[in-house]
């Protein structure tokens, strides 16, 4: 009999550091899963709190440690991508490890409210605020300028974005500017949307920023949508980024720091594949070797990471409900949730996760595909990374079969809309938070129940 169990170890180098199995059952990152099912039941959406922490950490010991190694003579700023995941036990975990924050909208202003209100953050902290901005952003923005927030920046999208803060800023403050990056070749269009053009930088420095003594570019910010690869692709953008700000550093004495946005990825595999230490040295690297040829000293490298920050924290789980075989060949299991509406990054962009059963490892293994509770025919599940096939242990009579999603901490709520209406409405899943306690024992709760239909039909204004 071909067992789950067997085909998991010669696929993969299994167990690894945060998937094992003791007793035919799943353990993700040392939690036993299968005594959160029995706890709080599926579906379920579990974040491992320190999975966060352990993830900056990471990050700002790679980049100190390629500092050191390459002699780099400026500095690491880490910075969380807000959009990501906006909760408030995600915000308030990063924060534990001297970060500051990126924000994208207005309302996340008020998040950052909030989270000075509370004591998380200081006016010295970092506020990089992205994004193409309505004037309500500006407004806050602004506010938080005039209140003292000596690091709040907003980085200019377009060219008439400082007129607003000519008219409101009262302080001297400092500014950014997101430079317009080429998209990928096989895009659908040449540039993006967001920012300036890079011919128009060194104008809208000179015309709209230096003659104010209210304001100072400190930063140059960019971003490309394929993330952190090694790609000719990236090492060209990265290349023509580090070049004009070396060309607007000549004109514009304080300047002295780049944004080279997000892109570190996630294991969507069980494996890892990705060469963290070697992509930031060659960042590094480039960026010090293009400013010694420039004769432009290095600048101070922020970054910005969401999905690298809460992506591999967190898991959906789910029941398998019962199989369907539909013609000779395509068995269905069946799952009490829906991809479209808990995974919407699987339905819209055919994202792929470590997928592995919780249970019953012992068990010979099927190929089958996944079925959502959704009436739309998209709603499904039928590919991994390392095959185009999904296999999963067959279903016994006796205990139901319980299989997990990991590292799917980062955006899905933001896209689904958590709380809100979803197709068929489907609810959300019940939010369950796993922290270790100062002994190294574990601590779960529930953040929120599994929505209910009395908040969809106050929603729909139905009278209930």
């Amino acid at each position: 009999m071909d067992k789950y169990t067997d085909l998991i170890h010669q696929t993969f180098d299994f167990p690894t550091e945060e998937f094992t199995v003791e007793n035919n059952e799943l353990f993700f990152n040392g939690i036993p899963l299968m005594d959160l099912i029995k706890q709080y039941g599926t579906p379920l959406k579990l974040t491992y709190l320190p999975k966060i922490s352990s993830q900056i950490q990471k990050a700002k010991r790679l980049f100190n440690d390629a500092i050191e190694k390459l002699d780099y003579q400026g500095t690491y700023t880490y910075c969380y991508c807000t959009k990501a995941s906006h909760f408030s036990f995600v915000m308030e975990e990063a924060l534990k490890n001297d970060i500051h924050i990126e924000t994208s909208s207005g309302y996340d202003m008020q998040i950052v409210k909030a989270l000075y209100k509370k004591g998380k953050i200081t006016k010295d902290t970092y506020i990089v605020c992205n994004g193409f901005k309505r004037k309500r952003y500006r407004q806050w923005i602004t506010e938080f300028i005039n209140d003292g927030f000596v690091n709040c920046m907003p980085i200019l999208d377009h060219l008439g974005e400082i007129d607003y803060y000519k008219e409101h800023v009262k302080v001297k403050t400092k500014v950014g500017m997101r430079l317009a990056s080429d998209e990928e070749p096989k895009f659908q269009f040449y540039t993006s949307r967001l920012g300036v053009r890079y011919n128009d930088v060194i104008d809208l420095y000179e015309q709209q920023i230096k003659p104010d003594d209210r304001f100072e570019l400190k930063m140059l910010h960019y971003f490309i949508n394929t993330g952190i690869k090694d790609t000719s692709y990236y090492w060209s953008e990265l290349s023509r980024f580090v070049r004009k700000y070396c060309e607007l550093k000549k004109v514009c004495p304080e300047l002295d720091t780049i944004d080279i946005g997000g892109g570190f990825p996630i294991k969507t595999s069980i494996q890892a594949d990705y060469n963290y230490q070697y992509m930031t040295e060659e960042i590094l690297r480039t960026v010090k070797r293009i400013c010694t040829e420039e004769g432009v000293p290095e600048p101070n490298i922020f970054t910005e990471f969401g999905i690298f920050t809460v992506g591999e924290s967190a898991a959906n789980i789910y029941s398998i409900l019962d199989e369907k075989l539909q013609n000779d060949k395509e068995l269905w299991y069946m799952i009490d949730g829906s991809f479209i509406t808990n995974l919407p990054d699987a339905w819209a962009l055919n994202q792929r996760w470590p997928l592995l059963a919780v249970n019953h490892w012992d068990k010979e293994y099927r190929k089958i595909q996944l079925g959502g509770m959704t009436c739309d025919s998209q709603d499904y599940y039928n590919s991994e990374m390392h095959s185009f096939q999904v296999f999963l242990p067959k279903v016994p009579k006796e205990e139901p079969l319980y299989i997990g999603f990991f590292h799917t901490g980062a955006y899905q709520e933001q896209l689904s809309g958590y709380g809100g209406i979803k197709h068929c409405l489907i609810p959300s899943p019940q939010h369950i938070l796993v922290d270790r306690q100062e002994d190294g024992t574990l601590k779960s709760w529930q953040f929120a129940p599994e929505q209910s239909y009395e908040s969809m039909l106050n929603i729909l204004g139905y009278e209930i």
